[in-house]
């Protein structure tokens, strides 16, 4: 699978939603050494790992009304790295997933579709289509990936 700097290289990477990503993100480094990756706008959301490689990382992201919208029962999402995004999205909708967001290739090189899994789990399909500068796309490269 291809890697890009504007985005996790992690295969499973959790989405955190809060209404604060700066505070969040400063938590996180603080309290469990995460470091900052890249920051996608001051408030929007930022890209952390653990020190030492992609096993550990990510995603600290605003909430976004019909997107990322905190419910009672889930203020999260889980972004999950595949070779054939469209064909995983297929098969999650024909085994009972429902499309929250479909596929769409965005300017940082990654493939994505949102679904919800039949037990209630928002997952993110994101497949890596090229390695792009965060800078290209307005992004900001904090501290670069190992």
């Amino acid at each position: 699978m291809l890697t890009n700097r504007s985005a996790p290289h992690a295969r499973v990477t959790p989405v955190l939603i809060v209404s604060d990503v700066r505070a969040a993100v400063a938590w996180y480094l603080e309290v469990f050494g995460f470091v900052e990756h890249v920051r996608i706008g001051e408030g929007h959301r930022a890209q952390l790992g653990l020190p030492g490689g992609p096993a550990a990382e990510l995603v600290v992201a605003e909430v976004r009304p019909g997107r990322r919208l905190p419910l009672d029962d889930r203020s999260h999402q889980v972004m999950l790295k595949v070779a054939d995004a469209r064909a995983v999205v297929g098969l999650a909708v024909a085994r009972g997933a429902t499309l929250v967001d479909p596929l769409h290739d965005w300017e940082y090189g990654e493939r994505q579709a949102a679904l919800t899994d039949p037990f209630g789990h928002q997952w993110v399909v994101n497949e890596t289509l090229a390695d792009v500068d965060p800078a290209a796309w307005g992004g900001q490269t904090v501290t670069p990936r190992e």
